[in-house]
């Protein structure tokens, strides 16, 4: 990042990024799944065994049928930091709602975001879903079990089990006592918080 024209570059790369989620959710919420896939590179992966865009459109528009009739998905902070010119990651929060039959569901939740730069556009390479909560306009999540969709079993989320520091915090009675840490090396905030954890399992919803 030593050159104008790098710098420019790299601006303009952070730009095209932060549009990515806000188009994914006006794609998703308007049902556009052609919309929606154009935001992936044509080999995108679509689970164990399918593999590109009209893969992933078939998935979405089945997923999206039921049990959504309809959804608004609120865009909010995006981390982003760059791996090289051209391969950058990030996390970005999304607040969910959701028409369910004869309920709304609630959301929050945030995407660990991987993303890719091909022939001068920038798409996802991969978004992994880490769910806070989930339930019932009237009926407050509270507890371990916060993932209350409509006939199913309440389940936990994900939500911080990419950070190890709030497992941390509640195993600790206080301040833990150390020196203060330095602040984490240029692109590497995320990776610093993540002190190595691994990407949980999840069962991926169409959010």
């Amino acid at each position: 990042m030593t050159t104008l024209e790098a710098r420019i570059d790299r601006l303009e790369s952070l730009d095209a990024i932060r549009q990515l989620p806000a188009k994914y959710a006006l794609a998703l919420d308007m049902r556009d799944m052609d919309a929606m896939v154009s935001l992936f590179p044509a080999d995108v992966r679509v689970g164990k065994d399918a593999s590109g865009r009209q893969a992933l459109r078939a998935y979405m528009d089945r997923t999206l049928r039921s049990p959504f009739t309809g959804t608004s998905h609120h865009i909010g902070g995006h981390v982003i930091e760059f791996d090289d010119p051209d391969h950058a990651h990030g996390i970005v929060y999304s607040k969910n709602e959701h028409e369910t039959g004869d309920e709304w569901v609630i959301m929050q939740m945030m995407y660990s975001d991987d993303y890719v730069r091909v022939d001068g556009r920038w798409y996802f390479a991969r978004r992994l879903p880490l769910y806070w909560y989930a339930t019932d306009l009237n009926k407050p999540p509270i507890g371990d079990a916060k993932m209350r969709w409509p006939g199913t079993e309440w389940s936990e989320g994900n939500f911080h089990k990419l950070f190890p520091s709030f497992a941390e915090f509640w195993a600790r009675t206080g301040d833990h006592g150390g020196p203060v840490a330095e602040p984490a090396p240029l692109e590497k905030f995320l990776e610093t918080m993540r002190r190595g954890a691994a990407a949980p399992k999840v069962k991926v919803r169409a959010d």
